[in-house]
């Protein structure tokens, strides 16, 4: 369970914007990260393509940590490892829990189908929970913010000019065909990984490792186009495959992109047993999975089975957990937590409740518009759609107050940005000071309020005069522009992300600027279809939070990929001045010079006002049957769900 990409995902409707893969665990599909606007919703990549691509780079993460080759089992991106050599497993599992037992969970994103098992593609909807069958070279653990441990690989040598990484892997490592993983299976899956056959994410998060070489069956090197501190760490998570998954028996081979249910064969601990419909799929552990007494495996993979089911709305959803359907249910609607996750189970105590603190940064979760439409290029028409957002009544009359409202895109950790820019930050700013705002040199910005002595009449009015600036002036019944075009949009959702009522107050405040937005619902797949062919006007995704950003950044705000279809730059954003800040960025060789490019970049977002930012938590919110059990210790870390499919157990006779 490691491996993955970075991407954007489509949120749930409000919640705590705090789902994040961070510990280099296959995260379920994908591409941005639930979202929150009642609570936050699951993530979009393909959406199956993502959440391993988010794994790959948050297992990537963990970087180099000394110029000089040398074989190590871990490296990190500034500094060393919390885990000294030798350890016996991370602090946040249970090197005891017992094992066995099956857990059954619902929907873990926006799915309400799949048809395909493979997650590296770009058409179609991979089965949930199938990251479980891949393993990458290295691993993250959930309580350090930048760090990879051994997993296929049993040392890691990064090269004295930083130009590329070399890993030997654990001669134990095989696949679930009994086959050795071997360093040719690690370059096959690099390179299909990077061809037009996979997802073009991959492609993006890889783009700077130029080759993958095989120096012996045991060792693979990496090799880079530029010295980044990032790339040995991104190189450590490419997703493992073994060069037979798609061979015939006649030595033939099925395209990378054609295969669809044909078995995985990868090296994970977990088993493909059986599946129904496209709607339900039963794994098993591995009875031989090879790495089950690795330090980075002691304490997890405790249950016997994980079964998914796959239900058609957040109603079936929530109904089937209070009929005992399911064993686990993360809510992300603040909403539902107080008003609906109620019952007489709960009253019984047969199932629980209980909020979790991580730390892992709220991300952006928001209304992201597309640049590629006319209407969205003036950044006045972007800020006066911000104005018109009523957080404050939101929160008060739908969210019970359970959020806080973003103001950055690295909300709640040290990447975000405030007051005035420091002299590093200027460093970067000041030669890009002709094709920037001049406020993004001025204080940071402050998102409107409605909150006394703030009104929405006064942010309305704002809103108008910035239209009238930008050339958008009411007659006939609506905003027009010079040429008598009324201002209108389509807001697109799919339909069971449960943010009717947040677009609703939305369209209010609109219609009183004389905007005409209309709300369009679709089923998810057709939503990620729309969304990869950037045919959308305005829509929200969830960019998850992170602690270490970099190669994500990159694909999701990079000119060089805003006209490829199903890239992660979704808003289109084409910026000279941002591309130059990103590369400051991923050549970073110190913390500080990461923290001064970091917000740099978020200061130009921000003052670009490419999305109306919503809102995020600081906890997780779960509801469980009190059979299950977990560690004492929490991780820092972690998306709920993964950490519940990996450090939970069943308790004894539960």
């Amino acid at each position: 369970m490691t491996m993955g990409l970075p991407r954007a995902v489509k949120p749930r409707a409000a919640a705590a914007l705090a789902d994040i893969d961070a510990a280099g665990r296959p995260a379920a599909a994908r591409r941005f990260a639930p979202i929150a606007p009642i609570a936050p919703i699951a993530p979009i990549a393909t959406i199956a393509t993502i959440g391993l691509l988010a794994q790959a780079l948050l297992t990537a993460l963990a970087m180099l940590a000394a110029p000089a080759a040398h074989a190590a089992y871990a490296i990190a991106q500034y500094g060393e490892p919390k885990y000294p050599p030798g350890f016996k497993h991370f602090d946040y599992v249970n090197p005891d829990a017992p094992k066995g037992g099956t857990l059954v969970l619902a929907n873990p994103d926006r799915l309400t189908s799949f048809d395909k098992f493979n997650p590296f593609t770009l058409r179609g909807n991979s089965a949930p929970g199938i990251g479980m069958l891949f393993e990458s070279l290295t691993t993250g653990s959930m309580d350090e913010p930048a760090s990879a441990y051994g997993l296929l690989a049993d040392d890691i040598a990064i090269a004295p000019d930083g130009m590329s990484v070399t890993f030997h892997l654990n001669p134990r490592a095989t696949f679930s065909n009994g086959d050795p993983v071997t360093a040719a299976d690690v370059k096959y899956s690099f390179d299909t990984l990077k061809s037009p056959q996979a997802a073009p994410q991959f492609g993006a998060f890889f783009a700077d490792i130029a080759r993958a070489v095989v120096v012996d069956a045991a060792t693979v090197r990496f090799e880079f186009r530029t010295k980044s501190r990032e790339l040995p760490l991104i190189a450590g998570g490419v997703p493992v495959f073994s060069r037979k998954w798609g061979q015939r028996a006649d030595g033939t081979r099925i395209p990378f992109d054609q295969l669809a249910f044909e078995t995985p064969i990868g090296s994970g601990p977990y088993l493909i047993d059986h599946y129904e419909n496209g709607r339900t799929i039963t794994y098993r552990r591995d009875p031989h999975y090879w790495g089950a007494d690795l330090p980075v495996r002691v304490g997890t993979n405790n249950f016997a089975r994980i079964v998914y089911k796959l239900y058609g709305d957040g109603t079936a959803r929530l109904e089937a957990f209070k009929a005992g359907e399911y064993d686990v249910l993360v809510e992300y609607i603040a909403r539902n937590w107080v008003r609906r996750d109620v019952g007489k189970r709960f009253d019984s105590g047969e199932l629980l409740k209980r909020e979790f603190r991580q730390h892992n940064g709220a991300g952006m979760q928001g209304f992201m518009m597309n640049l590629r439409r006319p209407m969205f290029q003036d950044v006045r028409v972007r800020r006066a759609l911000d104005l018109a957002f009523d957080f404050e009544w939101l929160n008060r009359e739908l969210f019970y107050g359970g959020y806080t409202r973003l103001d950055s895109y690295f909300a709640d950790t040290e990447l975000q940005a405030t007051g005035l820019p420091s002299a590093g930050e200027l460093a970067l700013l000041d030669p890009l000071r002709k094709q920037l705002d001049p406020a993004v040199f001025g204080p940071m910005v402050v998102q409107p309020s409605t909150a006394a002595p703030g009104s929405l009449r006064a942010n309305l009015l704002a809103a108008r005069a910035l239209l009238a600036e930008a050339g958008w002036h009411y007659r006939d019944g609506a905003l027009r522009n010079a040429k008598g075009e009324p201002f209108a949009f389509e807001i697109l959702d799919d339909s069971g992300g449960g943010m009717e009522g947040v677009v609703t107050a939305y369209q209010r405040n609109l219609a009183k600027l004389g905007i005409d937005a209309r709300f369009r619902t679709a089923d998810f797949a057709l939503l990620q279809k729309r969304l990869d062919a950037f045919d959308y006007d305005m829509t929200t995704l969830r960019y998850p939070g992170e602690q270490v950003p970099g190669a994500q950044e990159v694909s999701r705000f990079s000119s060089k990929f805003a006209d490829e279809p199903g890239s992660d730059n979704i808003i289109g954003l084409k910026s000279p001045a941002v591309d130059t800040i990103l590369k400051a960025l991923t050549v970073a060789q110190t913390r500080e010079q990461m923290l001064d490019a970091t917000h740099a970049l978020d200061r130009v977002l921000m003052h670009g006002y490419y999305a109306v930012p919503q809102w995020y938590s600081t906890t997780h919110r779960v509801a469980y049957k009190r059979t299950l059990d977990y560690p004492l210790t929490l991780p820092l870390y972690y998306s709920a769900e993964d950490w519940v499919v990996s450090t939970w157990w069943i308790k004894p006779g539960g």
